[in-house]
C-alpha cells in the first residue's frame, strides 16, 4: 500500500492545485461577475444546461473511462475513440443548431436561439481534447492538465469580467465558456504532443463500447436528472427563480464536487492496478472514502450555518432570496463524493453493468420524487434532492456489497465520526452568528470558530481519518524536501 499512497500523494497534490486553484479564480470570477450581471442572466443560461450536458455526455460516450479502465491500450484504440469523439460531437452541434429556435419557443425566450447556437461550438471544441485527457490521467500527469486549466480560468475569467463590465449580460457568460474551452483544449494538445494516426478500428470500437456504452446510459440518466430542474424551474417559474436556483446549487456543489472530481480521478486509475486484488482494493476505497467525508462533512454542514452572511458579503442583497436553496441543496450534495467514490470502484471491477442496472433503480426513484415535489415549489424540490442523494447512496452501496462486503450501513458507520462531529460544529457556528450584526464578521468568525472546533474535537477523539490525514500531509512534506 506504501507505494500506492505515494503514488497517490503526489497525483492528488496536482489534481487539487488543479482543480483548487482553477476553480478558486473561477469563484472569484463568478462573484465579480454575478454582482455586475442579473439572476435573470444566468436564468436564461441555466435554461441550456441541460442541452449542453446531454450532448456532451454522447460526445464523450464513455469513452474515456473506458481507455483509462482497459489494460492493453493501442494507439488504434485512441485514434478511433478521437475519431468518434470528433464526428459525433459534429452531428450533435448540428442537431443543436437547427433545434434552436424550439428550445427557445419552448422557454418562450427568443434570445436562446443565438446563445444555443453560440454556446453549442464547446462541444465540437471539448471533443478534440478528450484523448489528450485520458492519456494525461492514465499517466498520472495532472500537472501539465492543472497548467492548461489555469491558464484557461484565467483568461476566460477576464474575457467574462471585462464583457458583463460593459453591459454585454447573458452574452458574457456564453463567451466566458468558449473562451475557457478554446484555451484549455489548445494548451492540452501543445502539451500532451499527441496526433491521432488516423486509423478507425470496428474491433477497437466494439471493444470499448462494450465497457462504454453502459456508461453512457448511466450517464445520460444521471446528466438528464440532475439538469431537469433546471428544465422544470426555468419553464414552470420566472427566469429569476431559476437564477437563485443556478448559484445556490453552484455554491452548494463548489466544495463537495471538486474534492470528488480530485479524488476520483486520482483513485480510479489506481483502483484499476488493483481491480484483482480485492482486500488491498477494499481497504483502499474505503480508506479515501473516509478521508474525502472527514473533509467535505464540515465543509458542507458549515454552509448550512453560514448560508445567510455567505450569501450576503459575497453577493449583495439582490441574490438573498438564494440562502434557502443553499442550506437544503449543501445537505443533499455533501453525499457527492461518496456517490462518486462507489461508482469508481464498480468500474475498477469492470462491472459497469451493475454500475448501469444501480443509475436506473436510483434514477426511477429520482424521478418520482421530482414529480412528486414540483406541485410544492422550488424548495420542496431541493428538500427532495436530499431524500434522492441518500436513496443514491443506499442503491449503489447494494453492489459495493456484493462485490466486496460494503453495503450501506458499512458505509454509514465508517462515516459516522466525520458526520457526528461535523453537526456538533455546525450548531456551534449556527448560534455563533448571533453574536454579531455585519455579515464579513459573521462569516470570519464563524468560519475560525468552525475550524477550531471541528479539528480540535477530532484530535481529541483520535478519530482515524485526522490520523491518517495527518500521516499524508507528513508524507508529503518529506517528499517536497
Amino acid at each position: 500500500m506504501q507505494s500506492q499512497d505515494g503514488k497517490t500523494v503526489k497525483s492528488v497534490v496536482w489534481s487539487a492545485v488543479e482543480r483548487l486553484s482553477s476553480q478558486g479564480i473561477q469563484f472569484v470570477m463568478g462573484i465579480i461577475i454575478a454582482r455586475l450581471l442579473l439572476p435573470s442572466d444566468y436564468g436564461v443560461v441555466a435554461m441550456l444546461t441541460i442541452f449542453l450536458a446531454l450532448a456532451q455526455t454522447f460526445v464523450d460516450s464513455g469513452f474515456g473511462t473506458a481507455l483509462v479502465q482497459k489494460k492493453d491500450r493501442t494507439e488504434t484504440d485512441y485514434s478511433t475513440v478521437f475519431i468518434f469523439n470528433i464526428v459525433v460531437a459534429l452531428l450533435v452541434y448540428l442537431l443543436l443548431f437547427f433545434a434552436a429556435p424550439l428550445i427557445a419557443a419552448f422557454y418562450d425566450e427568443p434570445l436562446l436561439t443565438p446563445v444555443t447556437r453560440v454556446a453549442g461550438l464547446t462541444l465540437i471544441i471539448s471533443s478534440m481534447g478528450l484523448i489528450q485527457t485520458a492519456k494525461m490521467t492514465i499517466a498520472l500527469n495532472f500537472k501539465s492538465q492543472a497548467m492548461a486549466t489555469i491558464a484557461a480560468v484565467i483568461t476566460s475569467g477576464l474575457v467574462g469580467v471585462g464583457l458583463a463590465w460593459k453591459g454585454y449580460g447573458v452574452w458574457a457568460l456564453v463567451v466566458q465558456t468558449l473562451v475557457n474551452s478554446i484555451v484549455f483544449n489548445g494548451l492540452l494538445w501543445i502539451q500532451a504532443k499527441w496526433m491521432p494516426n488516423w486509423q478507425f478500428s470496428m474491433q477497437s470500437f466494439r471493444s470499448l463500447f462494450s465497457f462504454g456504452s453502459k456508461l453512457l446510459f448511466s450517464s445520460l440518466l444521471h446528466t438528464l436528472y440532475t439538469n431537469i430542474y433546471s428544465l422544470v424551474i426555468g419553464k414552470r417559474f420566472a427566469s429569476q427563480e431559476l437564477g437563485f436556483f443556478n448559484r445556490s446549487s453552484m455554491f452548494a456543489n463548489f466544495p463537495s464536487n471538486n474534492l470528488a472530481h480530485i479524488l476520483v480521478r486520482v483513485v480510479y486509475p489506481i483502483e484499476c492496478t488493483l481491480q484483482d486484488r480485492d482486500e488491498e482494493l477494499k481497504s483502499y476505497y474505503i480508506q479515501y472514502t473516509r478521508l474525502a467525508c472527514f473533509v467535505i462533512f464540515p465543509i458542507m454542514l458549515g454552509m448550512v450555518a453560514l448560508a445567510d452572511p455567505f450569501i450576503l458579503f459575497l453577493l449583495g442583497d439582490k441574490w438573498m432570496p438564494a440562502v434557502p436553496s443553499l442550506r437544503i441543496l449543501s445537505l443533499a450534495f455533501m453525499w457527492a463524493p461518496v456517490m462518486k467514490l462507489t461508482g469508481t470502484l464498480l468500474n475498477a471491477k469492470g462491472r459497469s453493468d451493475y454500475f448501469l442496472k444501480a443509475e436506473i433503480y436510483k434514477k426511477i426513484s429520482a424521478f418520482a420524487i421530482l414529480i412528486a415535489t414540483i406541485p410544492f415549489g422550488v424548495l420542496v424540490m431541493c428538500w427532495g434532492l436530499v431524500l434522492y442523494s441518500l436513496v443514491d447512496v443506499y442503491v449503489i452501496t447494494i453492489y459495493t456489497k456484493k462485490l466486496l462486503g460494503l453495503g450501506f450501513w458499512q458505509h454509514m458507520k465508517a462515516l459516522a465520526p466525520s458526520l457526528l462531529l461535523s453537526g456538533g460544529m455546525a450548531g456551534l457556528v449556527y448560534a455563533s452568528t448571533f453574536l454579531f450584526d455585519q455579515a464579513g464578521i459573521q462569516l470570519v468568525a464563524g468560519t475560525l470558530l468552525g475550524l477550531v472546533v471541528y479539528f480540535g474535537l477530532a484530535a481529541a477523539t483520535k478519530v482515524k481519518e485526522m490520523t491518517y490525514a495527518q500521516s499524508l500531509i507528513k508524507g508529503l512534506l518529506a517528499r517536497v524536501k
